[in-house]
């Protein structure tokens, strides 16, 4: 089959669209054909191997995985022993560690929620990752009708999920994006939106009950400003250096918890089957709707990794296998 390895950590331009052995179904585990593959932020990270503690799991000279992509949609090719609630032709979408940009991949058969009718295949390959993480990001700040939510980087491919489903929850949403993304993110239901190319938002005089951060880029002590009391801040994501990367500020933020009023979380996603589906039924009901700026085939992952390192993209870049 045809799949995007790189041998070595580096820019797209180390990746290849090469042929590698089928993998086979596990025990729990199905063979999916995928059709669409979502790429994720955390794709370029693998690909650079950065910041340079994650070789520590990853491989600390070269990658042990040499296939990237971890949210998929596919067809069910092949069952694996032990699996009961599948079957081959099972429109499915998930997870995995790795290896997803390629024509087929093995899936523990735990990881994986059925695919509505109504949601495309590019559709659900955005839903692990991204949409997990603005779902279990709006869970941890316990979001609901009324609640006010800030959404520092709303236009990115979680923020994207972030604002939608906190409108759909009832919730009051003010997202920060730039002057590029500010239509997009007023058409995704936001109420208010601030260009942070215009204004500093963290000088903004109302008090938030959710400010969730994707991109980690003003200190935490401004952030809590913009918090009313017993507000929560989530911290989701941060650059931080070439070495720790983000471990430093999202320590800083565990350690700050016990002396100020405000809660201050550190978000840990992981996609769950239970979780799959329900960002499922939002989709097939019409009330969320995955921005895709662009798809490409998966011969040309160099190409939307490009992209998605050069532009930030809005919303997310799927490959089409």
């Amino acid at each position: 089959m045809k799949a995007i390895v790189y041998q070595e950590y580096g820019s797209p331009d180390v990746v290849r669209h090469a042929d590698v052995d089928r993998p086979a179904p596990a025990a729990g585990e199905v063979l999916i054909r995928v059709h669409a593959a979502a790429l994720n932020h955390a794709d370029l990270l693998t690909l650079r191997g950065t910041p340079l503690l994650l070789r520590l799991a990853f491989g600390v000279r070269r990658p042990k995985a040499t296939v990237l992509g971890r949210a998929v949609a596919g067809t069910v090719a092949e069952i694996g022993p032990d699996v009961k609630d599948l079957q081959v032709g099972d429109e499915v979408f998930g997870e995995t560690a790795q290896h997803g940009f390629a024509e087929y991949v093995a899936i523990p058969a735990k990881r994986l929620a059925r695919k509505p009718e109504q949601v495309t295949f590019e559709q659900a390959a955005t839903l692990p990752v991204a949409g997990t993480t603005a779902l279990q990001a709006l869970r941890l700040g316990t979001a609901r009708p009324g609640t006010t939510v800030l959404v520092n980087g709303a236009s990115g491919g979680v923020g994207t999920f972030t604002v939608q489903l906190a409108k759909a929850l009832g919730a009051e949403v003010t997202g920060v994006c730039s002057t590029r993304n500010a239509e997009l993110v007023r058409s995704l239901g936001a109420d208010h939106v601030i260009d942070y190319t215009r204004e500093d938002f963290t000088r903004d005089t109302r008090r938030f009950d959710v400010l969730i951060d994707m991109v980690g880029n003003h200190p935490i002590s401004a952030l809590r400003r913009l918090l009313a009391p017993g507000g929560i801040y989530i911290a989701s994501n941060s650059a931080g250096g070439p070495v720790l990367g983000p471990i430093p500020r999202l320590l800083a933020t565990v350690a700050q918890t016990p002396f100020v009023r405000q809660r201050l979380r550190v978000l840990t996603s992981r996609s769950t089957a239970e979780d799959l589906r329900t960002l499922a039924g939002f989709v097939a009901d019409g009330k969320v709707t995955p921005v895709i700026e662009r798809t490409y085939p998966l011969s040309e992952a160099a190409d939307a990794l490009r992209l998605l390192e050069r532009e930030h993209a809005r919303g997310k870049i799927v490959l089409l296998a």
